[in-house]
């Protein structure tokens, strides 16, 4: 099928491979040292930014794997949009170290869920895709239908940092909470901007008494 039909970057539309060696080689990592422990943001050493310091804290630690810029920005999108599942597979592979290093001591992993609508329209969750792959690198359970969507949002990509908060406040809910209690939970996210979906998501899942939250975002807005 492939002499026929020949694999493409997509990111760059060479021809040969769905995610290039050049294009890889050219992805921006999140650095481990020199950025913000909770949202990833840059800074000068490892430490928490002053934004972090003044919200809330909900999560004990933040693990990014790269900035969504150039060939991550168009592999992310081929990935969500042109439902190249086998490309969000390979970008968590790329980042499976840092993985094992910061999130092994999590015990359950929970996607972050898209409503029913986001479901029929794409045809799959892509935070799932995520979270089921790291819940084989982890060897832990993935716990799917724990976070559910409570209401429709709009789409976050077209609102401003005040609207967001407003848009995703109320919009999850947790079912079987118990599964959770006293134990370690890595939240799996796509993309992370300004953090609001995943701080909303975070807040309705410490309502179940976790022992703590640890978030994971594939990429993370510069």
């Amino acid at each position: 099928c492939e002499l026929i039909y020949p694999s493409k970057c997509c990111a760059c539309g060479a021809d040969g491979d769905l995610l290039c060696e050049n294009c890889r080689k050219g992805m921006p990592f999140v650095p481990e040292d020199g950025s913000c422990l909770l949202c990833g943001m840059r800074l000068e050493s490892s430490g928490i930014c002053g934004a972090c310091l003044l919200e809330e804290r909900i999560f004990e630690r933040g693990v990014f794997g790269f900035y969504f810029t150039g060939s991550v920005r168009e592999a992310i999108h081929a990935f969500k949009f042109a439902g190249k599942k086998e490309v969000g597979k390979r970008l968590v592979r790329m980042v499976e170290k840092r993985i094992l290093s910061l999130c092994s001591e999590a015990d359950v992993i929970v996607p972050i869920p898209v409503s029913e609508r986001r479901l029929r329209e794409r045809g799959f969750n892509q935070s799932f895709i995520l979270a089921f792959e790291i819940s084989q690198i982890l060897k832990r359970p993935l716990l799917f239908d724990l976070l559910v969507k409570a209401r429709e949002t709009r789409d976050q990509a077209q609102l401003k940092r005040e609207e967001r908060s407003k848009n995703v406040k109320g919009a999850f809910a947790v079912e079987g909470g118990k599964r959770i209690q006293g134990m370690k939970v890595l939240l799996v996210d796509d993309i992370y901007t300004t953090g609001c979906t995943a701080r909303e998501a975070g807040r309705v899942l410490l309502k179940a008494n976790p022992k703590s939250l640890l978030l994971f975002a594939l990429a993370r807005a510069e």
